[in-house]
């Protein structure tokens, strides 16, 4: 069974760091763009950030730029988001999403194949 499962979330002060890890199970990641999306209470799900099937190639919001890194281990399956500088409206439910793709870039717009189940992060003094 393919799965994608993110970890990482929690309860962090404002100008905090999580690291969220996106883990995939059933198939190998390499070859599949990564992004990570985030949907907030009562908002539409956006965009945060997508790395290239060889790591070659990264996006960010604007939102998060400078404050999030995308990174990936294939040799682990794994694809991670540190997020640092955490503001209040960082506050979401963040997903990471797979799309297999031969082409060294990514892009956020894209139709994603497979997502996981979301994991929470909560920034609150």
């Amino acid at each position: 069974q393919l799965q994608l499962v993110e970890s990482g979330g929690g309860l962090v002060q404002p100008g905090g760091s999580l690291r969220l890890s996106c883990a995939a199970s059933g198939f190998a990641l390499d070859g599949y763009a990564i992004g990570w999306f985030r949907q907030a209470p009562g908002k539409e799900r956006e965009a945060v950030s997508c790395i290239s099937s060889r790591s070659g190639y990264t996006n960010y919001a604007d939102s998060v730029k400078g404050r999030f890194t995308i990174a990936r281990d294939n040799a682990k399956n794994t694809v991670y988001l540190q997020m640092n500088h955490l503001k209040l409206e960082d506050t979401a439910v963040y997903y990471c999403a797979a799309r297999r793709t031969s082409a060294n870039v990514c892009y956020t717009y894209w139709k994603y194949d497979y997502w996981g189940h979301g994991t929470q992060v909560t920034v609150s003094s």
